[in-house]
């Protein structure tokens, strides 16, 4: 892996003057590199393999290992914003803040909400997905490095779909990179750097989570469970079965109902209060804590759409540098 990180610094020279963050463009040896490196990710423990079609996801995830996910994000970063000197792509973001002066909507009652609104119509399930992610990548040797993303996921009629991945600017944090024109297309705007532009070819996997998700909830446990692998979901394992649902989907009313509908049954999310997420969306937000982190849903007060999920560390792990109540890693879905 050494060799191959200098030979991608060679590939993406930085002149001596140049600023912080500056960039140098990539060679067609250095683009092929970097498309290896980002999108051959390490493969999963056996219980979370996914048979069929890889799913449309591309992020950088710890459970997949923190040193393997380590390597990718540092060469991202090298590739994208110079050399291993350069200061980190984006500081780490603080914990979004909880508003405890607001009385919590119970997820059940939230629930019921969301099953109303879904009865009035509301908008329609659509394959694809646009979200804006953030995670941290430790490795033992090199202190925590981030690798903030924006990806849009189209599907066309035919059965192809587009991706376009965008590392956000770290000179403008929190700036959207990417949008979409009049025809709902991605399109990319000037401040964003181009990790990847792809189109896929036609797959029609009837296997979840690419067959279309159901409206009802117990039929959609069965369908999560069998997305996972699983012969049952606890609150941590729904939790990630949520993050790759809305990873490939944008929901529609009725399944946005289904899912807090599920979500509440389950139990172990404890509702913490109002929160304003990075999308500056309201929203109430419950939270999970286990294995030295906590995991916060953000859900609309009023329909009951998943807007995000954010992940920090309840202890400190120093030998990785980070303390208690650093972010590990968020994402925001939107429509």
């Amino acid at each position: 892996m050494a060799d191959e990180l200098d030979l991608l610094r060679r590939a993406n020279p930085v002149p001596a003057d140049a600023p912080p963050h500056a960039d140098g463009p990539l060679d067609r040896r250095g683009e092929r590199h970097l498309h290896r490196l980002l999108h051959e990710q390490p493969v999963p423990p056996p219980s979370r393999e996914l048979s069929g079609p890889r799913p449309v996801r591309r992020r950088a995830r710890l459970a997949w290992g923190i040193a393997a996910t380590g390597v990718v994000a540092a060469t991202a970063l090298v590739l994208l914003l110079g050399g291993p000197s350069t200061p980190h792509a984006v500081a780490a973001p603080r914990p979004l803040a909880v508003r405890t002066d607001v009385t919590p909507v119970p997820l059940d009652r939230l629930a019921e909400r969301a099953e109303a609104a879904a009865a009035d119509g509301g908008p329609a399930l659509r394959k694809g997905t646009h979200m804006r992610s953030w995670s941290l990548g430790m490795s033992d040797d090199a202190p925590p490095i981030t690798l903030p993303e924006e990806r849009i996921v189209r599907w066309t009629a035919d059965g192809r779909h587009t991706e376009l991945v965008v590392a956000t600017d770290p000179r403008h944090p929190g700036r959207p990179v990417l949008g979409e024109d009049e025809d709902g297309d991605p399109r990319q705007v000037e401040d964003g750097h181009v990790i990847s532009d792809t189109t896929y070819p036609p797959s029609w996997s009837d296997a979840p989570p690419h067959s279309r998700p159901p409206h009802d909830a117990d039929r959609l446990r069965a369908y999560l469970q069998e997305a996972l692998h699983t012969d049952s979901l606890d609150t941590s394992q729904l939790l990630d079965a949520t993050d790759l649902l809305l990873d490939n989907w944008t929901l529609g009313a009725r399944e946005s109902a289904a899912l807090v509908r599920l979500l509440a049954d389950t139990g172990g999310l404890r509702p913490a209060g109002e929160v304003t997420d990075r999308l500056g969306r309201r929203g109430q937000a419950y939270v999970h804590d286990t294995a030295g982190v906590r995991r916060m849903l953000i859900v609309n007060p009023d329909t009951g759409a998943v807007l995000g999920l954010e992940t920090t560390f309840t202890r400190a792990q120093p030998e990785y540098g980070v303390t208690a109540g650093d972010v590990m890693e968020y994402s925001a879905w939107t429509r």
